[in-house]
């Protein structure tokens, strides 16, 4: 058989390494969404201090389909859907659309499910997303908010690593130029992505920075500038820039409304030359059938994540024609760890399927799920 008989969560807090995210002494937190538990705001908390909730989904055969929750999940709602999934048979699930509402958990369920699903069928995870259209995944690194001079040595080590690419957050009055010439004297060659996560708001302040950014010539993307209703102001800063004007689709951000359709609808508007892309595994499907069809790239975003997701992460994009850009697939450079017995294998600038088994091929590490735990309970 192959029904559900326990599921094992596990709440755990795994923090940045020192100086992973910014640097010492600045805390600018990146949580762009409200944490009730704290009734805290927006941008208030670093992503680090928040819970993730790891899953141990237990069929009658034996199989265990592991599953990673995005951070600061509602424990109240988890048992609940737990409880509805008791019992049932992973073979029979409709995989395409699960019996879960739309919630932001709904995605930490789906990976136990697919998961346990490719397991019992002894298939990579990889072939139930339809197979591998690349041998390798592109990805990036990573940096928050740095103070003059420290950025420069951090992509030269990125770059010393086989990076060829660095991610950036930054708002509308951090240095972004300056910020990029050091990067251009440090590290030659290393390209930027700039993401302000929504925060340039004024269209006249973007079209002065992105003249700046263009004479030192190492900015590849600028992602989500402005908020994401201004679809005008999107248009016209592709017509006037030759840098690349992407949009973030996130659909875990349900709070602020972000589905499917947003993809549409910033294609006929015009408003972006290529699309981040979050969402689990069916709906990544969906987007990058999408962009794939209208002829745009993308890449795999994240939360930075752990290297449950992360692994979900590598067999999206391999199985994803329009994901040629660099991922957000970087945990393990900035994470404490990444609770897996065995790093995903990321050499130079790419990451690579796990060899080591069906469904995600990843395997979690005891030790580390005890370090890091804060909590645990079970549903059976």
């Amino acid at each position: 058989m192959s029904r559900i008989r326990k599921l094992t969560f596990t709440e755990v807090v795994v923090p940045a390494k020192p100086g992973a995210i910014d640097s010492e002494g600045v805390h600018k937190p990146l949580h762009m969404l409200p944490v009730a538990k704290r009734a805290a705001d927006t941008w208030s908390v670093q992503f680090d201090e928040l819970p993730k909730l790891i899953l141990e989904l237990e069929l009658d055969n034996g199989v265990v389909g592991l599953g990673e929750f995005y951070r600061d999940h509602d424990a109240k709602l988890v048992r609940g859907i737990a409880e509805s999934l008791l019992g049932r048979n992973v073979l029979e699930l409709p995989l395409q659309r699960l019996p879960i509402g739309l919630y932001r958990e709904y995605d930490g369920f789906e990976c136990a499910i697919w998961d346990a699903y490719s397991k019992t069928k002894h298939l990579p995870l990889v072939d139930l997303l339809g197979g591998a259209v690349h041998t390798k995944a592109k990805v990036g690194s990573w940096s928050s908010y740095r103070k003059p001079g420290e950025l420069g040595p951090v992509a030269r080590e990125f770059q010393h690593q086989g990076y060829d690419c660095i991610k950036l957050k930054a708002a509308l009055d951090d240095p972004v130029v300056p910020w990029a010439e050091e990067v251009h004297r440090a590290a030659p060659g290393m390209k930027i992505i700039y993401d302000p996560n929504q925060r340039w708001e004024n269209l006249g302040e973007v079209k002065s920075i992105l003249r700046g950014l263009e004479r030192v010539g190492n900015v590849m993307i600028l992602e989500d500038p402005l908020p994401l209703w201004m679809l005008d102001d999107y248009r016209a800063l592709r017509q006037i820039s030759s840098i690349r004007i992407v949009r973030h689709i996130s659909l875990p951000y349900i709070y602020q409304g972000q589905r499917s359709h947003d993809l549409i609808n910033c294609i006929r508007h015009g408003a972006a030359d290529g699309f981040n892309f979050n969402a689990g595994l069916q709906r990544f499907r969906v987007l990058d059938g999408i962009a794939a069809t209208a002829n745009v790239y993308s890449w795999h975003g994240s939360e930075i994540d752990l290297g449950i997701l992360e692994a979900m992460y590598v067999h999206q994009v391999h199985a994803a024609p329009s994901c040629i850009w660099p991922s957000d697939i970087f945990g393990r450079l900035i994470r404490s760890h990444d609770l897996l017995e065995t790093p995903i294998r990321i050499e130079g600038s790419y990451a690579y399927l796990p060899q080591a088994g069906d469904g995600l091929g990843v395997t979690l590490d005891r030790g580390a799920l005890e370090r890091y735990r804060t909590a645990t309970f079970e549903v059976a």
